[in-house]
């Protein structure tokens, strides 16, 4: 069966494990590291361990994008990240939800409600 090439980049991978649970880690314990995620997710992700993918070139526009896990991960103006305790309380759910493809949505448990 042949695949329908879109033009568009292919879509994040899931995160490593290794770097969600460091990143659970310091989003549940470390103030700085809270902030820095806040205001670049990528960022933070990398000094949890993630190795960003190299840019690729859309099949159809020719333009060079890559969709990151930090892309996915970045939270809106608006948005406030959930409480250390809460992202402790909900680890688990929280790493099943990461160890998915992202859909370019930071997971509903990491935001505050």
């Amino acid at each position: 069966m042949a695949t329908k090439k879109t033009g568009k980049g292919p879509g994040p991978a899931p995160l490593d494990p290794k770097v969600v649970k460091k990143l659970l880690d310091l989003l549940s314990t470390d103030n700085e590291f809270r902030r820095l995620f806040k205001k670049d997710a990528n960022a933070a992700l990398v000094q949890a361990g993630y190795k960003p993918p190299a840019a690729t070139k859309a099949l159809t526009t020719g333009l060079t994008a890559t969709a990151t896990a930090g892309a996915c991960l970045q939270m809106g103006a608006g948005d406030s990240i959930a409480t250390k305790e809460s992202i402790a309380r909900d680890r688990a759910k929280l790493e099943e939800a990461m160890s998915l493809p992202f859909s370019f949505r930071c997971p509903a448990a990491l935001l505050a409600s």
